[in-house]
């Protein structure tokens, strides 16, 4: 609209030049129109600048700082000004419609429209020779659809705006709520690393420590193999806790081999004179033994992810403990087995068994949180996790976890 004004108003001077260059009037008419750019072209740099510094905004129904008046003011008196001395600058008028719907509120608007479009009327009646209907209704056609334009792209640039304030809003939601859940996971994570590493180890040293002290008089040397053991754990416990602060991964997978390997080391830590652990992999052709004994994983079992194997660590970690505090069972077998499409962790012991539909997700007091964080991991991997037990005849927790398929190279 401002390349318009300034075509509009040169268009207009050009013609009153090429017929009206002799007459006294053009001297100051030239000067007017001068004059008109300047004062509108300072009011379109002021106004433009604005948002810079201060905002010239303001919402609608409320009227303009009082310079922005005082050069609309201006610029729409020099127009009324030239054209009573010159109608040919009527058309003019129509980029300051615009100036007046985007500076004033609605009323003040309208009426100044309506103004302008009657001056442009006058001068238009005044140029021609005799009355003629369209030089009246064209100029209102005119302001009427500049109006309605103007009027349109304010309400759906408000409406863009409450678009765009709703989606800030909805994102801003969106995020809160992202934090929130992040921090939900993250403590749920954190309650199953300290209830599998921190609670079991210092679960365990309390056990043998209290045996020591049981034995201390009677057995000194079963005493002190019993407070070795709770060193033993204790250095374990420590090196968990460190990879625990760094997040890293459990300490027995840190060391190589895989999940085979962890598992054998597991079996071997925790087998004792009351427990003997066992391992078996799947396809290690019966090369399990005491204490994860026997040669290294062969077959087919071919490498997990690392959450997989994390998962499915701690999950033994967590029924090894749960079988030493609870079933007073004297053998236990791991077997690891690894399908096409998933890897399944059976934990078997001949202890005194339990009734599986008593057992829930929901904590009970201090305790209680082994099971449900072992669902929790396997639900987080999209496996599932059951348990078949009857009383005195011993359990068996199936940790089944899926994977994506090992396809093996054709020979060539």
């Amino acid at each position: 609209m401002h390349v318009v004004f300034f075509v509009l108003l040169a268009t207009s001077l050009t013609r009153f030049v090429q017929r009206h260059a002799e007459e006294p009037r053009a001297p100051w008419v030239i000067g007017l129109a001068v004059v008109l750019a300047v004062l509108y072209a300072i009011d379109t740099v002021l106004t433009d600048e604005a948002p810079r510094g201060a905002s010239p905004s303001h919402g609608r129904g409320s009227w303009p700082p009082a310079p922005r008046l005082i050069r609309l003011g201006a610029v729409v008196a020099t127009w009324a000004v030239l054209v009573v001395g010159a109608p040919s600058f009527a058309w003019v008028a129509v980029p300051l419609f615009y100036a007046a719907l985007r500076a004033l509120p609605p009323v003040a608007a309208y009426l100044l429209v309506a103004f302008l479009t009657l001056l442009v009327v006058s001068a238009q009646l005044a140029l021609a020779p005799r009355f003629s209907l369209d030089l009246v209704v064209g100029p209102v056609a005119v302001a009427t659809l500049a109006t309605a334009v103007f009027v349109h792209m304010r309400r759906q640039a408000a409406r863009q705006r409450a678009l765009i304030d709703d989606l800030i809003g909805t994102r801003r939601e969106l995020a809160a709520t992202e934090r929130r859940e992040g921090v939900l996971a993250e403590r749920q994570r954190l309650s199953m690393e300290i209830h599998d590493t921190l609670a079991q180890g210092l679960s365990s040293q309390q056990m043998l420590l209290q045996a020591a002290l049981r034995t201390w008089d009677a057995d000194p040397a079963k005493a002190r193999e019993h407070v070795r053991t709770a060193t033993s754990v204790t250095e374990h416990n420590l090196a968990e806790a460190r990879r625990f602060v760094h997040d890293l991964a459990p300490a027995d997978l840190a060391r190589g081999g895989g999940l085979e390997a962890a598992l054998r080391t597991l079996a071997a830590r925790e087998s004792d004179a009351g427990l003997s652990v066992r391992v078996h992999i799947d396809g290690d052709d019966d090369r399990d033994g005491v204490g994860g004994g026997g040669g290294g994983g062969g077959g087919r079992t071919v490498p997990l992810p690392d959450r997989a194997q994390s998962a499915l660590l701690r999950i033994a970690q967590g029924a090894l403990a749960n079988i030493r505090e609870h079933s007073g069972a004297t053998a236990t077998a791991l077997t690891l087995t690894r399908l096409d499409d998933q890897v399944v962790l059976d934990v078997a012991d001949n202890g005194r068994g339990f009734d599986p539909a008593a057992v829930t997700d929901a904590p009970s007091g201090e305790r209680g949180h082994g099971i449900r964080a072992m669902r929790a991991r396997v639900r987080q991997l999209g496996g599932t996790l059951t348990i078949e037990s009857t009383p005195g005849e011993g359990a068996v927790l199936t940790a089944t976890v899926p994977v994506a398929p090992h396809t093996e190279e054709t020979p060539r």
